[in-house]
């Protein structure tokens, strides 16, 4: 996260930088990531009172748009999980495509096999550890799982849910793995503009049609 606050002439403004991977001159080179700026008031808050939390001794603060580990991550992404259940068994089906580093986390793989149970179709692009076994009957058989790596390190995270018919989008810095949920602070952050979550969603379309 980067955080800018500037007095402008309409009064205090936030301009911040998000993004799925790490200041560092060296990986910036190496790694593709996605970074996402934005002025929205809302969001501006959120990071301003993650930054008040690190640094000082109040309390862990309610955010409005970005979910932030240890204290939300894990059981927002559950709860998007269960969202997609809920809608595949009420007949109104379910989709889930997760572009992550590593997926390890027992409780988060547990969700999934019960997705995959409903009904909801599931694509995983894993690149590294990946502790689910997709195509599993009976457990795993509406689940994809692959590990792609392009010129440069794959790092970007990136959950997307189908939301019945309105989908909903976040980019994170957390893989889905006990540390991350648990022993970290990260944070996941959504794209509601049209264009960008298009753009994202196009170029998760191009992972799942490689077949090389």
């Amino acid at each position: 996260l980067m955080l800018i606050v500037r007095r402008e002439a309409q009064g205090i403004r936030r301009y911040c930088h998000l993004s799925t991977g790490n200041y560092h001159p060296g990986t910036s080179r190496t790694y593709t990531d996605y970074g996402f700026f934005t002025s929205d008031e809302a969001t501006g808050n959120d990071v301003h009172e993650i930054f008040l939390q690190l640094t000082s001794l109040t309390k862990t603060p309610r955010l409005r748009r970005l979910l932030q580990s240890p204290f939300r991550l894990h059981e927002a992404v559950r709860d998007l999980i269960e969202r997609e259940i809920a809608n595949a068994r009420a007949g109104k089906g379910g989709r889930i495509i997760a572009k992550l580093n590593a997926l390890v986390d027992p409780q988060t793989i547990e969700c999934l096999y019960r997705a995959s149970g409903a009904g909801v179709r599931i694509d995983l692009i894993v690149r590294g550890v990946c502790a689910l076994r997709p195509g599993l009957p009976g457990v795993s058989e509406n689940i994809q799982v692959r590990s792609i790596v392009g010129r440069c390190l794959e790092h970007s995270r990136v959950y997307w849910f189908e939301n019945n018919g309105r989908p909903q989008l976040y980019l994170s810095s957390a893989d889905w793995m006990e540390r991350n949920f648990f022993r970290r602070i990260e944070v996941a952050f959504p794209i509601s503009q049209a264009k960008l979550s298009t753009r994202i969603r196009d170029d998760l379309e191009l992972y799942l049609t490689d077949n090389c």
